[in-house]
């Protein structure tokens, strides 16, 4: 059993691998863009929609709604980057469902890439927000003396978000593939059923984590909903 979809090596030319990793990883960006396109291409502002638009519609007005709960009061500026988070998260973790798949967030390398862009929005929005000078000030509050804490501090919450994320879908692909080798056909059924439901949960705490940093940055910060996910 492969502990990481690095492991399955599909074509490989000196110090570079085509793995199972950056495979499964561009399908669901092309299935993300094209799925994208199909559905937002014939969209109505009508009373009568398709079911299909009122199921996105949905969809998109849950994470709208999450965002701004958390503490962005314009979540219309960060639904791009956050949605997208989440729908890769969980469409990662939902395509388990397809035989011999194994779900890119199964890497360290891929949760450490979700982590940096993380990494990269924070500031992004924060200096969007407040200006480079004042978002820099923030890393002195309350004191000068607080300066390398909060630096080391957006690392070690980065490798945190990297490692969590990492652990629990590795962790929950093993357990799965253990059941299916050694148990009936039932029990690994539910089983699969549970780590779908992880999925949406790692999705979902790895999304609003990261909203949760954003607003800290912009100064709307809810250190409330911090301890609760990562106690979570």
């Amino acid at each position: 059993m492969r502990i990481s979809p690095d492991q399955l090596i599909f074509w490989q030319h000196g110090f570079f691998k085509l793995n199972s990793t950056i495979v499964t990883t561009w399908a669901l960006i092309l299935l993300l863009t094209i799925g994208s396109i199909l559905v937002t291409r014939k969209l109505k502002n009508k009373k009568e929609v398709s079911h299909w638009q009122s199921f996105f519609e949905i969809i998109v007005i849950g994470i709208k709604t999450q965002i701004k709960e958390v503490g962005l009061a314009e979540p219309e500026k960060y639904l791009g980057f956050l949605g997208t988070l989440f729908l890769f998260i969980a469409i990662s973790g939902i395509c388990t469902l397809i035989p011999n798949y194994e779900p890119p967030t199964g890497s360290l390398s891929t949760t450490v890439a979700l982590a940096l862009c993380v990494f990269i929005a924070v500031p992004f929005f924060g200096i969007m927000k407040q200006g480079l000078f004042k978002y820099l000030k923030s890393y002195t509050e309350p004191t000068f003396l607080m300066l390398p804490f909060n630096i080391i501090s957006e690392f070690s919450r980065t490798l945190a978000m990297a490692i969590r994320l990492f652990g629990n879908m590795m962790s929950g692909g093993m357990i799965v593939g253990i059941l299916l080798s050694i148990t009936p056909f039932l029990f690994p059924i539910v089983m699969t059923a549970l780590g779908l439901l992880t999925s949406l949960v790692q999705a979902y705490i790895f999304s609003v984590l990261a909203t949760v940093y954003i607003a800290g940055a912009i100064g709307s910060n809810n250190n409330n909903e911090i301890e609760r996910l990562q106690n979570g």
